[in-house]
Formats: structure tokens, sequence, C-alpha cells
């Protein structure tokens, strides 16, 4: 991935915070001919005996559930808020706009797991991103003969995490000045992501500039 130290994070917990805020991912991989495939999914994160583990479930039979049966090596994308920043916000105009963003890398080993296994993700699945346990859709509600034909339909994996890899390119390049300039019209925007952006450089302009917040 595109990695300069400035763009990282020396704070682990950071980058797992990051990895739990947005837990749909891009699960990439190549088939056995090497072509690549990808899907996107929501999946679990645990921590088991200093070892990071990600848990899920794909649709049996598709190209990606093949390729990953067939290469058990897989790159999860986790992807945040990303923004374009306009050289006209910088001290020194004549160079390069660029594009401001958030991503973590974790490669690893995928595991298919067994019924059991598929049943016990589907409700974590479903706890935690449903958070009510008094919702009509939690699991607990779901009648067994829907869940034993679900079951038919896919299978359960797990991605033990081998390497982790981060960019948070947040302008931690600029002089002070321009930093602050970027942050300013990104606040200002009418897009989501440019806000967002912009509360992520307010939120570290003091370790960026080793100054008080």
């Amino acid at each position: 991935m595109y990695s300069f130290p400035y763009y990282k994070t020396e704070d682990h917990e950071k980058v797992l915070q990051f990895m739990h805020a947005h837990p749909f991912v891009m699960l990439t991989g190549c088939d056995e001919q090497q072509c690549p495939v990808a899907t996107q999914v929501p999946i679990l994160i645990s921590e088991r005996d200093g070892r990071l583990f990600l848990e899920g479930h794909v649709m049996r039979n598709t190209d990606h559930q093949k390729a990953f049966a067939a290469n058990t090596n897989v790159l999860a994308i986790f992807t945040g808020p990303h923004t374009y920043v306009s050289a006209s916000w910088y001290t020194n105009p004549q160079q390069a706009s660029t594009w401001n963003y958030m991503a973590v890398h974790a490669k690893g080993q995928l595991t298919f797991l067994s019924e059991e296994r598929l049943i016990d993700i589907l409700k974590r699945t479903t706890d935690q991103f449903e958070n009510n346990p008094a919702s009509e859709a939690s699991f607990e509600n779901l009648p067994h003969e829907y869940v034993s034909r679900l079951a038919k339909a896919i299978v359960a994996f797990e991605i033990e995490v081998t390497s982790l890899d981060h960019t948070f390119k947040l302008s931690q390049n600029r002089d002070e000045e321009s930093y602050k300039n970027i942050t300013h019209h990104l606040s200002v925007s009418d897009n989501g992501d440019a806000n967002a952006i912009a509360k992520r450089m307010e939120a570290g302009y003091g370790d960026v500039y080793n100054k008080e917040k």
C-alpha cells in the first residue's frame, strides 16, 4: 500500500479502533489461475492469545468462495472517509493536488469453518450490528427452518491475520499553515467524508506539530 512513516501511527489500539469502526471490508484473493477475486462482507474482529482474527461468512459456490478454498492467502481492506484535497489550499499551490484517506490492510490465512461455528458467527454478527436484544430481527427470533436453509447456502470463515498495515493520510507532510487551511476547507464542505477527515485532522493537529491542541 501507499506507505510513508508520517502517515503511520505507532498506537496499535488506534489501528484496531479504526478497524472496529469500519467492519464492512473488501475481501480479496486469487483463484487457481491467479485471477483476482473480491467480495464485500461485514466481519467480526477478535484477539485470542495475542493473535488477531477476522470472522464472517460468504455465499457458497461463488467465484470468491471457490478461490478462497483453493488459495487461502487473502487480504481484507478496511476503508474509512476519503476526500479530495486541492493544492490551492497549500501555502505553495504550484504542486499536485491529492486525496486524503484512511485505510488498513490485513493479510492472512482464511479457513472455512463448521456449521456449528457458522451459527455462532451469524448470531454474534446479528447481535453486534442489530445492537438491540429486543429487536424482532434478533437471531433468536429467526425461524429454525429459515436458519437451516440459510446455513446450507453460506459458509463461515476465519482469517488469522499475519500482517497488518495502515495508511492514515491526513496531510501530515504539509507545513502547519497548509494543514490548517486544508482542515478549514474540508470542515466547511458540504461533503460528509470531507467533514469527517477535517475532524480527524483537527484531533491529530497536536500530534503532528507537537503542540497543545
